[in-house]
């Protein structure tokens, strides 16, 4: 049995930060020592640097099947990797869409021959597959997806009657993508007579606006009330929105939100300069809404931070509110993002750790993974930080798609080293492609 010795890292683990060393035998955390350490057949010396526990990102769309030309499992999870996350749940809206359980079962097959990290993957919920919910294996299949707007072929489900059969039949948690339809659609209206048939991306969250986001938002919580469906929003954008999230631990509650990177760090000032690179859904919003939502992240109305990772060729990224592709590439850069954080005084790195870590594994009741534990899988990222930095370019990048809006910002933290259940699947910008992630188990 090989064992590595992580030796004299600052090991970030449920709120606390310490020197210790960590040994990993097979895919298994054996020991934390703090003094003298155990015997290993590899020992790496990570004095000065961060051990985290590999972030864990309950939001991507890694565009496999059917989109293969902009991302695949294999592309993106080597991106996952370069970021320091060591587990992802994946989106339902690919072609075929994961709507059936052979869809869910051959995208489970693909991911164990390419995919470099731990994997689950959410089904898409429809008018037609309330059957196929009921009969999900909860200790396999990470949750439902549910599209209360913005949404391509029969996956949007936005009235009561439907949301309320659905919020009682899931045996595993619903995560919402929550804009009203109806006001989006009439905001499309007004700014089109106004602007044109292509009005310019600046229009872009007057369109997918604060109030259609809230009234989406409001409607789910308010069906969702009196079920025991746990629902998850993901991606808020308003600081309205907030207001309906009870602040507090992860643990126990019914309603959870997600923040992600590109609404913590942009604003619609950003349009400016970075045009329909930042275009997404819900669109990124005011400076005020961006305080809200970082403020959120220590205040307890934030539950975990996830990236949206929704890759598009940079030619779909051409046009304006209507034509542009809405999304973009953040896993290479999400944990670099949030450590940047740090430095402007918004959290701790324990918070990131809190947020990327441990609250996820805490809400979809991960099994064995998220923490620096004995006995838990060996999911681990090692990241530095100096004062000169590195900038964001395509060189580090690591996504099929090749661009990111978060070219040419410079970061202070790096992802040095990553290790999915023991193995080192990235180190320093190279790749072990002959690894292989999980299957995700849940204790539910």
């Amino acid at each position: 049995m090989s064992k590595i010795l992580i030796k004299d890292a600052m090991v970030v683990n449920e709120g606390q930060t310490q020197q210790a060393s960590v040994l990993i035998a097979n895919d298994i955390i054996e020991g934390i020592y703090t003094g003298e350490c155990p015997q290993a057949d590899t020992e790496i010396d990570a004095r000065g640097m961060w051990l985290l526990p590999g972030a864990i990102d309950d939001h991507v769309h890694f565009r496999d099947p059917g989109l293969t030309h902009k991302a695949d499992m294999g592309s993106e999870s080597r991106a996952a990797a370069a970021g320091g996350v060591t587990s992802v749940f994946d989106m339902p809206n690919c072609i075929p869409q994961t709507v059936t359980m052979q869809a869910l079962d051959e995208k489970f097959f693909r991911a164990a021959e390419c995919c470099l990290v731990n994997h689950s993957f959410y089904l898409g919920a429809t008018r037609d597959n309330l059957d196929v919910i009921e009969n999900l294996d909860p200790g396999h299949v990470c949750g439902v997806k549910l599209f209360m707007g913005s949404s391509t072929g029969g996956m949007l489900l936005d009235d009561r009657d439907s949301l309320k059969a659905l919020f009682k039949s899931s045996p595993v948690p619903v995560a919402a993508h929550c804009e009203e339809s109806s006001i989006i659609n009439a905001n499309m209206e007004r700014y089109t007579a106004e602007c044109g048939c292509e009005p310019p991306v600046e229009y872009h969250p007057l369109i997918r606006s604060e109030e259609a986001c809230y009234a989406s938002t409001s409607k789910a919580l308010d069906v969702a009330a009196g079920t025991n469906v746990h629902l998850h929003v993901l991606h808020l954008t308003t600081a309205r929105e907030l207001e309906l999230f009870k602040a507090g631990p992860v643990e126990g509650k019914q309603f959870t939100a997600e923040a992600c990177p590109a609404h913590l760090w942009f604003t619609d000032q950003d349009y400016r300069t970075k045009g329909t690179l930042i275009k997404c859904n819900p669109a990124v919003k005011t400076q005020a809404d961006r305080d809200a939502l970082r403020r959120e992240l220590t205040g307890g109305r934030i539950d975990v931070v996830g990236t949206d990772h929704a890759p598009h060729l940079f030619l779909e990224k051409q046009g304006g509110c209507r034509t542009a592709a809405s999304g973009m590439p953040v896993l290479p850069y999400s944990l670099p993002v949030m450590l940047e954080l740090t430095e402007q005084g918004i959290l701790k790195i324990t918070d990131v750790v809190r947020l990327m870590c441990h609250n996820p594994a805490l809400l979809f009741k991960v099994k064995e993974r998220g923490f620096i534990r004995t006995g838990y899988k060996a999911d681990l990222t090692l990241v530095s930080r100096s004062d000169e930095g590195w900038t964001a370019d395509a060189e580090n990048n690591h996504t099929k798609a090749r661009w990111s809006p978060f070219e040419g910002e410079q970061f202070r933290w790096k992802v040095r080293k990553t290790w999915v259940n023991g193995h080192m699947v990235y180190d320093e910008g190279h790749f072990d492609t002959e690894i292989k992630g999980q299957k995700i188990a849940f204790e539910r």
